[in-house]
C-alpha cells in the first residue's frame, strides 16, 4: 500500500477531539501526514506550501471551502475525505470539474441522530415532555393524549428514507409500533423490503401519532411541513425535527403550537439559533435542544474512523464506501 501525502483541514481545536485516542497515529499508518496541525484557512505561506504537496485532504467541521482559487494551490489533490456530514459547504463545482474523489462520514453521523430520534419517539409516545412541563408548572395547558399514550401500537411517521431514516426504521423494528414513510424517491417495493408502509406526505401527516423528519434541506423540501400538513395532524401528535430547520414553516408551526393541539421536539430550527425572544423558547409544548442530535463528544470517533477507513481504501486503490457525487447533491443533506 502506498502512503499518499495527506493534509488536514478543520477549525482550530478540533483535531484532538476528532483524531485523538490514537487515531492520528492510525492515519499516519496509511498516509504520509504533511503536518499534524490542520489548516483552518487556505491563506498564507504555510497553507500554500502544504496545499502544493497534498494528494489527500482529510476535512472536518470548519474545513475551508475548496474553491477554484484554493484548488489552483493544490495541483496534486485527488481526494477530499470529509469526516463530517454534508459536504455542501466545503465542495464547489471546481471540485467536480477536477474529478476529485469526495467522500462523507454522513453514515457515521447518522447513528447518533437515529439514537436520539428513537429516544425522543419513546418519550413523545409517553407524553414525557408534556408531563415534565406540568411538573414545572401545574397551570400550563399542554397536550396530554391519554387515550393514545404508550409506545405499543403507536403510528410513527417518518419523512425521508435517508441514512438516518433507515437507521430509525431498524431501531423501531424492535418495538411494537407501526411505521410508515414518505419519500418521493422510495419505491413501494423498497418500502416493503424495509418493512414499512409507503405514503405520500399528506396521508402520512393524517395517519401518524409521531411525525419525525429525516429529509435533506434542498429546494423541494424547504417548508414541506407547512400550514396544510400541520392542520392534518391529529390532536396530540408530536413533531420531531432532527434534520434541518428549514423543512418546517416556522410561522405555521408556532401558530399551530399556540393552540396546544400538538407538541414539538426541535433539535434544529429556522433560523438557527433562534432569537432570544422566539415564541418557540417559551411555549410549554415545545422541547428544544441546540443541534446536539448529531455526533458530539465521544461520538466523533465514529466519523474519524470512517474517514480513516476511506483514506486507507484510497491508498490501497480500492473504491470508496461512501462517495459523494455531483448528481447526489439535490437529494442529500
Amino acid at each position: 500500500m502506498r502512503r499518499p501525502l495527506t493534509l488536514l483541514g478543520m477549525s482550530d481545536g478540533f483535531c484532538e477531539s476528532v483524531l485523538g485516542e490514537g487515531r492520528l497515529d492510525r492515519l499516519r499508518e496509511v498516509t504520509e501526514l504533511l503536518d499534524d496541525e490542520p489548516l483552518s484557512s487556505f491563506e498564507g505561506e504555510r497553507a500554500q506550501q502544504l496545499l502544493a504537496q497534498a494528494e489527500v485532504l482529510v476535512g472536518h467541521w470548519g474545513c475551508p471551502t475548496l474553491t477554484a482559487e484554493a484548488l489552483e494551490l493544490a495541483p496534486h489533490l485527488q481526494a477530499f475525505i470529509y469526516a463530517g456530514g454534508t459536504v455542501k459547504w466545503q465542495v464547489t463545482d471546481a471540485v467536480w470539474d477536477r474529478g476529485i474523489l469526495v467522500t462523507s462520514a454522513a453514515a457515521a453521523n447518522a447513528v447518533p441522530v437515529a439514537e436520539f430520534t428513537l429516544a425522543t419517539i419513546i418519550f413523545a409516545a409517553k407524553s414525557a415532555f408534556s408531563f415534565a412541563a406540568l411538573e414545572r408548572d401545574r397551570s400550563l395547558a399542554v397536550p396530554l393524549p391519554l387515550d393514545r399514550m404508550g409506545l405499543v401500537g403507536r403510528r410513527i411517521g417518518l419523512v425521508g428514507a435517508s441514512h438516518v431514516g433507515r437507521l430509525v426504521i431498524g431501531l423501531l423494528s424492535r418495538h411494537s409500533v407501526q411505521v410508515a414513510i414518505a419519500d418521493p424517491y422510495l419505491s413501494d417495493s423498497e418500502a416493503a423490503r424495509l418493512g414499512v408502509r409507503h405514503m405520500d406526505l399528506d396521508e402520512l401527516c393524517s395517519w401518524c401519532d409521531v411525525l419525525s423528519l429525516h429529509a435533506p434541506d434542498i429546494e423541494s423540501t424547504r417548508r414541506m411541513i407547512g400550514p396544510t400538513q400541520l392542520a392534518l395532524l391529529r390532536d396530540g401528535v408530536t413533531v420531531i425535527n432532527t434534520a434541518r430547520g428549514a423543512l418546517i414553516d416556522t410561522a405555521a408551526l408556532v401558530a399551530e403550537l399556540r393552540t396546544g393541539r400538538i407538541a414539538a421536539v426541535l433539535d434544529v430550527t429556522d433560523p438557527e439559533p433562534l432569537p432570544e425572544d422566539s415564541e418557540l423558547r417559551h411555549l410549554p409544548n415545545v422541547f428544544l435542544t441546540p443541534h446536539i442530535a448529531g455526533a458530539v463528544g465521544s461520538e466523533l470517533v465514529r466519523l474519524a474512523d470512517l474517514a480513516i477507513d476511506e483514506v486507507a481504501r484510497y491508498a490501497a486503490g480500492e473504491p470508496a464506501r461512501y462517495p459523494v457525487r455531483r448528481e447526489d447533491l439535490d437529494r442529500i443533506a
